[in-house]
């Protein structure tokens, strides 16, 4: 039985928000989703989430009672103030800071912020999202204890109690391939496949096995190995939780 404290999803249209979009359709309700439009180069992906939401809808009937709003919050401002390779045109590469360029500094913080403001006002209590500290680029914003710390902070500044739910923390690409398939079968793989956008470059005119995608930048890349180890019987999903 879905819990009806209700839930917001930060929800970008890439694999790992999909996945973290079922997720949360198994267990509240409603459950209502949020994306962001800050300029980023691969600001396609915003134009999967309506298909990718209409599919879901088709997979079991819960989910299409349960899933509600969509709402899109304007961040241009982020990409003003941001020099990276996300936002700008440039080659993707390592700083002498250890990060990728890819690295937008504050952007989860940012967005969890507007989601909580958002939740607080549409009385949702389960805030999730993608966040993933075992595939991933070395984010700092997408650190168990950043994520802890976060929470703490937004329950104080709004005196509520959210939950930030991360489903993905503990688990690498392969195994997140493997919790879509136990949530929702091969009906919802073969829509995060054909629907989800996750290459930097935004590219959608090549089609992989893993889905659309340029295939050379590290998110194509680590989609890529995450569904080779998936589809070769490699997945172990472990715990989604620590």
């Amino acid at each position: 039985m879905a819990t009806r404290a209700g839930a917001l999803v930060l929800f970008s249209g890439g694999q790992d928000s999909t996945t973290c979009l079922a997720w949360a359709l198994q267990r509240f309700e409603p459950v209502e989703t949020v994306g962001f439009d800050y300029g980023q180069r691969h600001r396609i992906e915003l134009d999967c989430r309506e298909r990718l939401r209409a599919g879901l809808r088709t997979l079991d009937p819960a989910w299409a009672r349960r899933l509600g709003e969509d709402h899109t919050i304007d961040l241009g401002v982020l990409g003003q103030v941001s020099d990276t390779a996300l936002t700008r045109e440039r080659a993707i590469e390592m700083t002498s800071s250890g990060l990728p360029n890819t690295f937008v500094p504050g952007r989860n913080l940012i967005f969890l912020t507007f989601a909580a403001a958002l939740a607080y006002r549409r009385g949702l209590k389960h805030l999730v999202g993608g966040m993933c500290e075992t595939d991933y680029s070395g984010y700092p914003d997408c650190r168990d204890d950043t994520i802890k710390a976060l929470q703490a902070a937004l329950n104080l500044g709004m005196d509520s109690r959210f939950v930030l739910e991360t489903p993905l923390m503990w688990i690498d690409k392969a195994a997140t391939w493997a919790l879509a398939e136990d949530i929702g079968g091969r009906g919802l793989v073969d829509l995060i496949v054909e629907e989800s956008h996750t290459c930097y470059h935004g590219e959608r005119g090549r089609r992989h096995a893993w889905g659309y995608g340029c295939g050379d930048c590290p998110a194509c890349a680590l989609r890529a190995e995450g569904y080779r180890r998936f589809r070769g019987g490699g997945a172990d999903a472990g715990s989604a939780s620590r």
